[in-house]
């Protein structure tokens, strides 16, 4: 980009913020008198950086078999008699879907959304550039949790263009921004606005979305595709909006380039992005909890309880302590906290800014893994006890993450075995085992010990989904 449309398009801010105040610089005065000598020189264009960034960005199409939808009268023999022994019988049809993606590596590495390329059995990605070029593409990392989806172009020279990745945490309120998408699959569009806001979670699924907020145009079809700031580089991947119609009303979000860099160089590397484990339970700071700690504003993140050999417990943070700022970045809630520390990385230190009975405090945390499951915290039950065919675990930090589990403490069904007693029962994956019989269950060896032992009438209650469900079966 030639300096002159800056040079110009800065002096013009300032003439007009002058102005407000009745100030006038005589340089102002000078130009006003004097006719542009170009058309770059009276205009201010977004040209150049969309001519660096657009071809980095390209159309996900992708096709998925399907199973058709079983009609529920499919075993009536009245209409089967009418309509063939085939009736209501499932049957293959293609989906097709369309969004947008990022080449952010010269090799073809691309990244998207996992909703953009998420599709039931065998799925056929198509990556489509902005040159026209087609090429197909493989799955090499997909996280529902953070909706990241990174891809491989299969083929092509090695010098695909590409978009390089800017701090996201540089980004501040106000800044402006492009969105570079396929709405609509009308074809290529860029959009322009603002950073509206930063850290926003309230709209996330999961504790692992923390999104920008941007009021560029972004539709559906935009999914996927680039937001990129003034020089060019990304600094997220647009995923949602808010909308009541379906169509943009200057509220979208992307997901912060940062967290996308951690998961490609993860998808690059082969190796798995690991969450750092606190070992602390956090809460979002309500507006009753703010009145009770005698807090001045309601934000942050509120512990409420401490694993023992934790990093937390190491690093002397307490029940009862808030939260509110990671690195010196402010953080609104649990989710912001953990996706501070996320983006920070195992192996590093983070530094936390915590208000202890009404006083500042700062508190230095080492981010390590997860500590991984042992021989004994994992067991596949078998037997003539309503468990059998379940593969069950006790929860560890790392499962409790895997699982998106409130739980810190228990004991979770990982998977049932088809045909076993227990799916035949409708025990699933996820449910935590809470009590067999009289038993408390809190490890793995107490529910073994539980259901090793025959009863007349089996009882066994789980949660799932925040709901305690009892059942009982005849020994």
């Amino acid at each position: 980009m030639s300096a002159r449309p800056h040079l110009t398009f800065a002096r013009r801010f300032a003439v007009a913020l002058l102005a407000l105040g009745g100030i006038i610089p005589d340089w102002a005065h000078a130009q006003r008198k004097v006719l542009p000598p170009s058309r770059e020189a009276a205009q201010y264009s977004f040209a150049p950086v969309v001519k660096q960034a657009a071809p980095a960005v390209v159309n996900v199409y992708v096709r998925s078999r399907v199973q058709a939808f079983n009609s529920p009268f499919a075993d009536d023999p009245f209409f089967r008699r009418f309509f063939g022994e085939r009736f209501g019988q499932p049957s293959e049809r293609m989906q097709n879907s369309l969004g947008s993606g990022v080449i952010v590596s010269p090799n073809g590495i691309v990244v998207t959304n996992t909703h953009v390329i998420k599709g039931g059995g065998q799925t056929e990605i198509r990556i489509v550039l902005a040159d026209k070029r087609e090429f197909d593409a493989r799955i090499v990392l997909q996280d529902e949790k953070t909706d990241i989806a990174v891809l491989q172009i299969e083929g092509g020279d090695g010098r695909f263009p590409h978009l390089e990745f800017e701090d996201s945490d540089a980004l501040e309120v106000g800044d402006m921004v492009l969105a570079i998408g396929n709405p609509f699959g009308v074809g290529q569009t860029v959009t322009q606005g603002i950073v509206s806001a930063l850290s926003r979670t309230e709209i996330g699924q999961s504790d692992a979305q923390v999104f920008i907020q941007t009021d560029a145009a972004i539709n559906p079809g935009n999914s996927g595709g680039a937001l990129v700031d003034m020089a060019g580089r990304l600094v997220g991947i647009n995923t949602a909006i808010f909308s009541r119609s379906g169509g943009s009303h200057g509220i979208g979000f992307a997901i912060p380039s940062n967290l996308v860099r951690l998961y490609v160089d993860s998808a690059v590397s082969g190796r798995k992005v690991e969450r750092p484990w606190l070992g602390a339970r956090l809460e979002a700071v309500t507006r009753d909890v703010a009145e009770g700690l005698g807090l001045d504003r309601v934000a942050g993140a509120v512990v409420t309880r401490v694993q023992d050999k934790s990093p937390a417990r190491e690093a002397g943070l307490e029940p009862g302590d808030v939260i509110v700022s990671v690195d010196g970045f402010g953080v609104a809630d649990a989710r912001a906290v953990y996706y501070r520390l996320t983006t920070r990385g195992v192996g590093n230190r983070a530094r936390l800014e915590v208000l202890r009975r009404g006083r500042s405090a700062t508190i230095t945390v080492a981010l390590r893994a997860p500590p991984a499951a042992g021989r004994e915290d994992t067991r596949i039950l078998t037997g003539q006890h309503p468990l059998d065919g379940a593969r069950v675990s006790t929860i560890l930090p790392s499962i409790a993450d895997e699982l998106g589990l409130d739980d810190q403490d228990g004991v979770v069904i990982l998977a049932v075995r088809a045909n076993s007693i227990a799916a035949g029962l409708g025990f699933r994956a996820g449910d935590v085992v809470v009590q067999v019989g009289n038993q408390a269950i809190a490890t793995v060896a107490d529910l073994d010990r539980a259901v090793s032992e025959r009863q007349r009438l089996w009882q066994v209650s789980v949660k799932r989904g925040g709901r305690i469900l009892k059942l009982q079966v005849p020994g």
